[in-house]
């Protein structure tokens, strides 16, 4: 088993960040003062077959948007941690609220905001287009760009490694 594996195979929680992550990064903002984001369905339905396996999903953002709250009520994520620019409280919660070790925990970051968390955790992920220090810290990098599919590898990685990803695809043949 390849040390990537063995990480993967502990983790019982995924943690993303939002933009950057969930997103490729850009913020769309219209006249009015509302803001838009564009999320990747793939990555979604990811997300939603981690927690159909029992893996918990949460999200953690220095930003507040009510689109962020909206996609994620849609894909049944109800631990979301939005205006949490020092992000290590709102792990410490999710870490107590699940009586999870670090090791037990992913988190997936793009930027120097996300690496206090990654420090700790057991598997951190960076998105290919991260920031070098991102991916110099990181566990493991995706191929795919934050919001191009990068959450999604992260999904079907831990997944895999549950031993549950070819199940899981079998079912939509």
């Amino acid at each position: 088993m390849t040390e990537l594996h063995d990480r993967a195979s502990r983790i019982r929680l995924v943690i993303f960040d939002v933009d950057g992550v969930l997103t490729d990064g850009s913020l769309f903002l219209g006249d009015d003062g509302q803001e838009y984001k564009a999320f990747n369905s793939r990555d979604g339905h990811g997300m939603v077959l981690l927690q159909e396996s029992g893996i918990h999903v949460a999200v953690i953002t220095g930003r507040i948007s009510n689109v962020v709250k909206l996609r994620m009520d849609s894909l049944g994520v109800t631990e979301v941690f939005q205006g949490y620019r020092h992000k290590l409280p709102a792990y410490e919660q999710l870490k107590q609220r699940h009586t999870l070790q670090d090791e037990q925990i992913a988190y997936v970051g793009d930027d120097v905001i996300d690496l206090p968390v990654m420090r700790r955790v057991g598997l951190a992920i960076a998105v290919a287009d991260a920031d070098p220090r991102v991916r110099e810290l990181a566990h493991w990098c995706t191929t795919a760009a934050g919001g191009r599919g990068a959450a999604r590898e992260v999904c079907e990685l831990i997944l895999d490694a549950h031993g549950h990803l070819a199940s899981l695809l079998a079912s939509y043949s």
